[in-house]
């Protein structure tokens, strides 16, 4: 299929001028005409409704235009893959991410994501509750597990570790954990969502589970950040990712709880996309953007 037809296509579908999609293509009005025309004729539909004074999207057109984009995407992807031919990268990026690790990581880099690629522009969606990708017609989303659904792909951004802690002033209070058995003396503060998760100990072997089935779960909880505020005002001990908390810990507002144990729950942070979805070059610089700025030496595991 001759895919420079398919691009003058779309372009007179978005602009419904054929002479103006033309131009923007170097080609004069007759040649575009004419091409048109000879996809047409190949396709054997009218793609386009002419008159002398509109132009118009067939219902066949219309049919056939998500396909001809995502004919032309994936042109333009192998290209930037083969680092062959130039690639106008440009166009709306909808990505969804947890509000908690967007506003510490993804947002205070986006200006400088945008600098370099300033026809790119953002629609994005920072909340703790999952957003469903092919319903919300999403390009990109940060999760933290490996896609299970057969329709997503992913790949990796960084490891998720997890650890128990609580406030310093809670601690002086209440004493200090030195046993899975104690939680049961404390106040325990639980995502809501969260599953219960088993405990290993230094030499890999399993010595319980968090939350433990005998310990009060104090709150319960369905935003991160609020369950980490709640921690630091001193409520109880909770679990939480190691990038929410590491300045915390840092400074001294928070200690690990049971150092000589760690949840096993193998998160990692994924970026991931629609199966179904051509890797655009806008979806591609955006996940080797992320990774560059944030995967590669995250800003939680340094010391």
């Amino acid at each position: 299929m001759d895919t420079d037809a398919l691009r003058l296509f779309i372009l007179a579908a978005e602009k419904l001028n054929i002479s103006a999609a033309g131009k923007s293509l170097g080609l004069a009005p007759a040649v575009s005409s004419a091409r048109l025309a000879k996809l047409e004729n190949s396709l054997g539909i009218e793609l386009l409704h002419r008159t002398t004074r509109k132009v118009a999207l067939s219902l066949e057109g219309a049919n056939f235009l998500p396909f001809a984009r995502e004919i032309i995407a994936q042109e333009d992807a192998a290209r930037a893959a083969l680092g062959i031919g130039k690639v106008d990268i440009k166009g709306t990026l909808r990505f969804a991410a947890s509000s908690s690790f967007a506003q510490l990581y993804i947002a205070p880099v986006l200006p400088k994501f945008l600098i370099q690629w300033p026809d790119v522009s953002l629609d994005l969606r920072f909340s703790d509750t999952e957003q469903d990708l092919l319903e919300g017609s999403f390009d990109l989303a940060l999760r933290n597990t490996k896609p299970k659904d057969s329709s997503l792909k992913g790949r990796k951004l960084a490891d998720d570790h997890r650890i128990l802690c609580a406030a310093t002033s809670y601690l002086d209070e209440r004493g200090r954990p030195e046993s899975i058995e104690d939680l049961a003396e404390h106040d325990l503060i639980v995502f809501k969502s969260w599953e219960t998760r088993p405990l290993r100990d230094r030499s890999g072997a399993e010595a319980g589970q968090f939350p433990p089935p005998d310990a009060r779960r104090r709150i319960l909880i369905d935003d991160g950040t609020s369950q980490k505020v709640v921690t630091l005002a001193g409520a109880g001990i909770s679990a939480n990712a190691l990038w929410s908390i590491s300045s915390e810990l840092k400074s001294g507002q928070l200690e690990q709880v049971l150092p000589n144990h760690r949840i096993d729950d193998g998160a990692v942070l994924w970026l991931v996309f629609p199966k179904s979805n051509v890797l655009s070059p806008k979806v591609r610089i955006f996940m080797d953007f992320l990774i560059a700025e944030i995967g590669r030496a995250p800003p939680w595991e340094s010391k």
